[in-house]
């Protein structure tokens, strides 16, 4: 999956955990007593092919039933977060807040998936542009994103 697909999957997954309830016994279900299978749990998901470019990448990303609201999502896990990471202003925060690689070489391969004009060299120049450009892709995908995140 694509540095793109993953921010997203990673936030809109948080997004979408809930607290599943716990099985009966080791080994079972977590459905309830006497439901049936639906055809689409009963039989496995077909294979999908390696996304390699930007626009697979968000293809292959999970569209949530309803907005997410990115602000909150990201705010519980900082508040969970030993670190202080200031994710509303840094990519490199955004990413260690997901427990995604931020080195500088993942932020160049993002840079690459986001179509970077840029000087890559100057990564500061670089890392405002890409968390601008992260908020917006999540906003276009089913994202809610506070304005003052987009500019």
């Amino acid at each position: 999956m694509s540095v793109l697909g993953t921010i997203i999957s990673a936030i809109f997954g948080h997004a979408s955990a809930s607290p599943a309830p716990a099985p009966s016994a080791p080994g079972s279900s977590a459905a309830p007593a006497g439901s049936k299978p639906t055809p689409s749990s009963a039989q496995p998901a077909p294979a999908k092919p390696a996304a390699s470019s930007s626009a697979t990448a968000q293809a292959s990303a999970p569209s949530p039933a309803a907005p997410v609201d990115v602000a909150d999502v990201l705010s519980k896990l900082a508040a969970r977060n030993k670190e202080k990471l200031d994710w509303r202003r840094s990519i490199v925060d955004l990413m260690k807040l997901l427990n995604l690689d931020s080195s500088l070489s993942a932020r160049k391969q993002l840079a690459d998936e986001l179509h970077y004009a840029g000087d890559k060299s100057d990564s500061a120049a670089m890392n405002v542009w890409l968390h601008k450009q992260v908020m917006q892709k999540l906003a276009e995908n089913g994202g809610k994103v506070p304005d003052e995140l987009r500019k």
